[in-house]
């Protein structure tokens, strides 16, 4: 016979075998469950098919306890023994069923299925496939109400047009001067540090000229619409998507396209070439304030030397990327806005993907425009 009772205050809960009949001794509850499983564990059961479970003796019980005993009378069972469960009062026995209930209703999870790199390669391709074909249908059908603007311009929301003209390029103004003056500080100065070797100072004008007209400046003032003017587009509609603001625009027969992505785009195609020139002026400020007070090129030797140095057609070329850029910012902005699903996290998720994909795109159309234009015999120094 094995008997593990003890005094109340040390264990409140106990198993004793009394001719190969088990009864349930205390307070099964979880101030003493610890101690109730080592006993358990530590347990003679008989050697006998059928084993009775007397709970007459059991003072209280709580889930904890309800739960032990399931547990224990299962692990039996799976080892061959019949149980028999008798004298539990009816709560006792109302609780010990909802245990068995819970457990005949739980389904454990199963961890995610295993993928070779090879699937997973597949499935991410497939996934970004079907974006692709997402995105290019949604340009699609902004060409589509871009055109129909075009041939009818009463269709264009002129005051969301305006109030986009001055978010996106007016309030810009500052950061994008700020930014390019010192752009052309920096270009100036490291240039110049190698020029003045040489004691070819004077070619700073060439450096700081073409490098800014043609690439940095379109380019910086990309990035810099991208950061803050893409993702307040993506914001916006975001927002509007969570609190189905758009699905009241299309109830009451306004075009999501016209009033939102529309402004957006014509928007930022007349602001960019207007700031890459703004961003070309504090750009050449900056070089030409360093070339002064660095390698002693004045102001006037600078003027003198720019038109000779940096031909009309770099100017060109680097103007006529901006409305691309603007194209490509507005496009992905919107579409990742209109892409926002649930709540707040979403919005935040679309806004960074936003965010990382239009300046992507922006450098991969730079990338681009220089191959092109190298095929085109359109050089660096023409």
């Amino acid at each position: 016979m094995s008997d593990f009772s003890h005094s109340t205050n040390i264990i409140k809960a106990s198993l004793t075998n009394k001719a190969d009949k088990i009864y349930c001794n205390g307070d099964w509850t979880l101030d003493g469950i610890s101690q109730l499983e080592l006993q358990i564990k530590k347990f003679s059961w008989p050697k006998i098919t059928t084993i009775i479970f007397d709970g007459s003796s059991i003072q209280n019980m709580d889930t904890a306890g309800a739960w032990l005993l399931f547990r224990t009378q299962q692990t039996l069972e799976l080892a061959g023994h019949t149980i028999i469960l008798q004298g539990l009062n009816a709560k006792h026995s109302d609780l010990l069923q909802m245990m068995r209930n819970h457990a005949a209703n739980y389904q454990p999870s199963t961890p995610p299925p295993s993928y070779n790199i090879l699937e997973r390669i597949g499935q991410k391709t497939y996934k970004n496939y079907n974006q692709l074909i997402d995105f290019l249908a949604f340009v699609g059908e902004t060409f589509i109400v871009f055109l129909q603007a075009i041939f009818s311009p009463t269709r264009i929301r002129w005051q969301a047009l305006f109030a986009n003209l001055y978010s996106a390029g007016v309030t810009a103004l500052p950061i994008i001067g700020l930014l390019s003056f010192l752009i052309g500080i920096v270009l100036a100065y490291q240039g110049g540090s190698q020029l003045n070797k040489y004691g070819a100072n004077i070619l700073i004008v060439d450096l700081v000229g073409i490098t800014l007209l043609r690439e940095i400046a379109p380019l910086l003032t990309a990035i810099i619409v991208a950061g803050r003017t893409g993702s307040a587009y993506t914001a916006q509609i975001g927002t509007m998507r969570v609190t189905e603001e758009i699905d009241a625009l299309r109830t009451i027969g306004i075009s999501p396209m016209e009033l939102l992505v529309l402004p957006k785009l014509l928007a930022l195609i007349i602001l960019m070439p207007l700031l890459s020139a703004y961003a070309d002026i504090m750009g050449i400020l900056g070089g030409m304030l360093i070339s002064k007070l660095s390698f002693g090129v004045s102001m006037i030797d600078f003027i003198d030397r720019f038109p000779k140095a940096v031909s009309l057609t770099n100017y060109l070329i680097g103007i006529s990327k901006a409305p691309f850029f603007a194209a490509a910012i507005a496009l992905i902005a919107s579409y990742q806005g209109f892409k926002v699903k649930g709540g707040a996290e979403s919005v935040g998720k679309q806004v960074t993907i936003s965010v990382v994909q239009s300046i992507f795109l922006v450098i991969v159309l730079d990338a681009v425009f220089a191959i092109v234009f190298n095929l085109l015999g359109i050089g660096f120094f023409k």
